[in-house]
């Protein structure tokens, strides 16, 4: 049996960031594990994005984690010398997709921020990592049909559409002591895309 609670903010707001850690921490004393998943998909032709399209992926998937991963490292874990960070990116900020100049493009940025960050504080004793997940079934997929989904698991080796559990193994490996000799890293659970 577990305990959930929910808070929320728009993490593209800092102040809204920082109002939420500091309800976080005043009820649990602690943030041991913090796992960035935000993230807006979009699928248009390069010269169809517009600048607006363009300045709403950063401020939720690049700005919206600054946000959150620096306020808890300032309000805690650089404090208290321990913490595991675990940013989502996908496959496609390691390999490119067409059509998805715009999110390719804010999922390479998180990878390159985490393996920086990941120096930067493996001497607090913080670890950060990246899961890059292939294709993964949930609800930025819905708007395929049946026709484009066998498509898309032609291509893929183990000739299956991830399911989110494959993606939640990976976290849940990343933030257990089994995985405390590792940081910098992407793990990208993909079928063998």
């Amino acid at each position: 049996n577990v305990n959930v609670e929910i808070y929320k903010a728009d993490i593209s707001n800092r102040e809204e960031v920082d109002n939420m850690i500091d309800q976080i921490l005043s009820k649990f004393n602690s943030i041991d594990v913090l796992v960035n998943n935000a993230g807006i998909c979009e699928y248009k032709l390069f010269t169809d994005i517009t600048l607006d399209d363009m300045n709403k992926m950063i401020n939720t998937s690049i700005i919206g984690n600054f946000n959150v991963t620096q306020s808890v490292l300032k309000k805690y874990m650089i404090n208290e010398k321990q913490g595991n960070i675990i940013n989502i990116s996908s496959i496609w900020g390691m390999v490119g997709s067409s059509c998805e100049v715009n999110y390719s493009t804010s999922k390479a940025a998180i990878i390159g921020m985490s393996k920086a960050l990941a120096k930067e504080l493996s001497l607090s004793n913080i670890r950060v990592n990246v899961v890059a997940p292939g294709v993964i079934y949930t609800d930025m997929m819905k708007g395929f049909s049946d026709e484009e989904l066998e498509m898309i698991k032609e291509d893929i080796p183990m000739n299956r559409i991830g399911e989110t559990k494959d993606v939640a193994g990976v976290v849940k490996f990343l933030a257990s002591d089994d995985a405390k000799y590792i940081t910098g890293q992407v793990i990208s659970p993909n079928g063998g895309y």
